[in-house]
């Protein structure tokens, strides 16, 4: 990414899951703790991960064939494990925090937009102690209202007041992250330590890849 055409980006807006935490542990206990309610078992962790970053409902949908309504259910009864367990199972990634204040310091605005419900975004940000560097944490509401990246991005965008679209680059692990971002017309950097591949990311059409946290710094400096 050769920093979108020398574009001096003003607004940072951050996927959360794989992208400022490393939620896998929370998210696939949560999912297996749902998936068992109908009696449904995966021994491996790792397949689970696809759950890390879609909304939940399209992923039941998608990967189990559920209803409508049972991607309902079976949310809700995801969210009984997460919401006191599964919130808590995640930590920051090494060297987020320094890069965080790096922007920070030189004025970046620095956003979270996640699809996670906002409510559990904002008890994550403020557990982590990381509230003091983000001006607003966008997300999805309980009741499945802004379902989608896009509309959280289009939320976040409204609720920051971002004069100009020009200016804001999402930072993101998943093709979510990437085709939210182009349909809200901003660009998307695309981070590889997560859990989305590099394939994934620039199939989607992100503007830039990096493998790193600290290179983030790169594209945002």
């Amino acid at each position: 990414m050769e920093k979108a055409g020398n574009k001096s980006y003003e607004y940072c807006f951050f996927d959360l899951d794989g992208t400022l935490t490393d939620s896998s542990s929370g998210i696939t206990n949560a999912v297996r703790y749902a998936l068992d309610k109908y009696g449904i078992r995966e021994p491996d962790r790792r397949k689970l991960y696809r759950f890390i970053g879609p909304p939940l409902t399209e992923s039941f949908r998608e990967f189990y064939g559920f209803s409508e309504e049972r991607c309902l259910e079976a949310v809700r009864y995801y969210r009984e494990y997460y919401r006191d367990r599964g919130i808590y199972e995640n930590c920051v990634y090494d060297g987020m925090e320094e890069v965080l204040k790096m922007l920070k310091q030189a004025g970046r605005h620095l956003v979270v937009a996640t699809s996670k419900p906002e409510v559990f975004a904002r008890q994550i940000i403020s557990c982590f102690h990381l509230d003091p560097y983000f001006e607003y944490v966008a997300g999805m509401e309980l009741d499945g209202g802004r379902g989608t990246k896009a509309e959280v991005i289009e939320y976040a965008l409204e609720a920051c007041k971002v004069p100009d679209r020009a200016k804001v680059l999402m930072i993101g692990d998943r093709e979510h992250d990437v085709l939210g971002a182009k349909k809200a017309g901003i660009d998307c950097l695309g981070v590889l330590y997560g859990f989305g591949t590099e394939e994934e990311l620039l199939t989607a059409g992100a503007s830039g890849i990096t493998a790193t946290v600290e290179g983030i710094l790169e594209y945002c400096l």
